[in-house]
């Protein structure tokens, strides 16, 4: 957690919204990914005009509550479009008695929230309270080993087309970087920042050439060429399966 992180006015405005519905049942909200939102921002300040898909990055929230009626669903649905507007991605709701229960359930996503929070209203959700590197591990795995399947199939279904080989490795390319992000955690490794989680996967497996990079670097790309997207898939399925390989073995030791 970063106290001192910045946090948009707009997640104040969502503060007073929300305790306008839940009153005193909002225990807490959290803002986190800022810091990505901020790497994100810089790497497509950096990018080629034209390539890019100039996509505003919204604002993730989370706000745990004592309970969560139909009627809060209902009053959250009418102010979902101007919290769009503001730049807020629609906030996650979670019942404080479930909160604690899915720590194991979502490693990953609660995961990465407890990398870069900042505690906007109430006590941090998060005190006293970590995500087991066992089921960080075992997900992981599972997340790896679907994106290698969803590569292979896909691929398949290009039935040897460079326009629908693009798509695939353009669509794949930001999921594939938030396996990396989390693989980077499982070692205890900072994740702000997609390049450097990258980099670390390649000394990792021993890959050359900066292929991992080069896909992370697609993130944000709207489209890539058919030529491109020959020349890096070989190596990007290859990448992915020693990914899965190496997060099957991974241990603490």
């Amino acid at each position: 957690m970063d106290p001192m992180r910045y946090v948009p006015d707009a997640v104040y405005t969502l503060k007073r919204e929300l305790r306008d519905i839940f009153g005193a049942r909002l225990r807490s909200l959290v803002a986190y990914g800022l810091h990505t939102d901020e790497a994100a921002g810089a790497h497509d300040r950096g990018a080629h005009a034209g390539t890019h898909a100039h996509e505003r990055t919204l604002t993730q929230t989370m706000a745990v509550v004592d309970t969560v009626a139909h009627d809060d669903l209902r009053a959250c649905a009418a102010r979902v479009g101007s919290w769009h507007d503001l730049g807020l991605a629609t906030p996650l709701l979670v019942a404080a008695h479930e909160f604690e229960r899915s720590l194991d359930a979502f490693p990953l996503e609660f995961g990465a929230i407890l990398a870069d929070y900042v505690v906007v209203s109430g006590e941090s959700p998060f005190n006293g309270l970590n995500v087991d590197t066992a089921d960080i591990r075992r997900a992981c795995e599972v997340q790896a080993r679907s994106h290698l399947l969803h590569l292979r199939e896909g691929y398949l279904e290009t039935e040897g087309r460079g326009d629908a080989l693009a798509v695939l490795i353009a669509r794949s390319a930001a999921p594939f970087a938030a396996l990396l992000k989390s693989v980077a955690r499982l070692q205890g490794l900072s994740t702000h920042d997609a390049a450097a989680a990258a980099r670390h996967a390649e000394r990792a497996l021993d890959l050359p050439g900066g292929i991992v990079a080069e896909v992370v670097k697609l993130a944000n790309v709207s489209e890539i060429s058919s030529a491109e997207a020959t020349r890096l898939f070989p190596s990007y399925l290859d990448a992915v399966e020693r990914l899965a390989s190496y997060v099957d073995g991974w241990s603490l030791a």
